[in-house]
């Protein structure tokens, strides 16, 4: 681990230095220095990603697909979502808005007395074992995943967000990143604070962040694979979740969708809380109410139209909200 933690800690200083810091220095902001470099990990991560999108799980894709690829438009796509989060692009936004907001929050309860958990000292001898605070940390976030997850399938404001994920039809490993802007930034602001709360490292942080990432890059993948009876059962593939973006005809007076499979990493929590199906059958994905039959709702074809019907939505539900509610 140690040697691991070295070479990254060598490429992220050459990265900072070959590109990051010049540029800063030629557009005025050079007092940013000390963040930027923290940002830079992000980056770094994002290129690894890609790298292992590209040369691991794309021939994947290309050597069992689900479906024949049809719609390449809305892979392109796809790929700007993906760009957007995995090179940092609105992570790095969010490093320089709003995690100085919690930073200062966070300092004052400080000041206040009011001190934060730190798992890693939880049992001494392991929990400070760099391997297994990880493994501490991704069980930890991924029940905050499944029930954040579950939440945007039944909150109905919260739903209309979350549409744009589940709004597509020709699902690959890109499809992960399409999201609208509002609802990540809803969802990394609790895990920024459930970081913050159990006191994560920031090193440890961008780990799991990368790691989580690249799991849901493989669940989301054209990829016609299923990990077994046993396996399915203890880690989430292209399978399981493949069944969570199914077309669904089952849904609320409001229109939300009733699903299951909501487990980011590990099937376990669905199995837990009964929402676990594992006799999925590669099935079309999108939203019932795209198809002809269902009314031909637009969701949007563009990453602007998208964000605008997003608004457009969260909008018209908070209209239908009952006053006082």
């Amino acid at each position: 681990m140690d040697t691991i933690n070295h070479f990254i800690g060598m490429a992220q200083d050459w990265l900072f230095e070959a590109m990051i810091q010049p540029v800063l220095y030629h557009l005025g902001f050079a007092g940013a220095l000390e963040d930027a470099y923290d940002a830079t990990l992000w980056l770094l991560a994002g290129f690894g990603q890609i790298i292992v999108l590209v040369c691991l799980i794309g021939p994947l894709q290309r050597w069992r697909p689900v479906e024949k690829v049809l719609d390449r438009k809305e892979i392109r796509l796809d790929v700007l979502y993906t760009v957007i989060h995995r090179l940092g692009l609105f992570r790095v936004a969010l490093f320089f808005s709003i995690d100085p907001l919690f930073d200062s929050v966070f300092g004052q309860l400080h000041v206040w007395g009011l001190t934060t958990m730190q798992l890693d000292n939880l049992w001494p001898g392991v929990t400070d074992n760099a391997l297994v605070s990880l493994a501490v940390y991704l069980v930890i976030f991924d029940l905050v995943e499944y029930l954040y997850h579950r939440a945007q399938h039944n909150v109905e404001w919260m739903w209309q967000l979350h549409a744009v994920h589940h709004s597509t039809r020709q699902m690959t490993m890109w499809s992960d990143n399409r999201n609208h802007l509002l609802d990540d930034l809803l969802h990394d602001a609790v895990i920024v604070v459930i970081s913050q709360l159990i006191g994560v490292p920031p090193a440890q942080f961008v780990a799991i962040v990368a790691i989580t990432q690249l799991m849901e890059s493989l669940s989301h993948a054209n990829l016609r694979v299923s990990f077994g009876s046993i396996g399915q059962r203890l880690l989430v593939g292209p399978k399981f979740h493949r069944e969570h973006h199914a077309i669904a005809y089952e849904t609320t007076a409001t229109g939300k969708v009733v699903g299951n499979n909501y487990a980011v990493l590990f099937p376990f929590w669905d199995i837990l809380f009964r929402t676990a199906y594992f006799k999925g059958n590669y099935g079309a994905t999108g939203i019932a109410d795209q198809l002809p039959e269902g009314g031909s709702r637009d969701y949007g074809r563009g990453f602007f139209a998208q964000q605008w019907l997003g608004f457009k939505r969260l909008a018209a539900a908070f209209r239908r909200r009952p006053r006082g509610a």
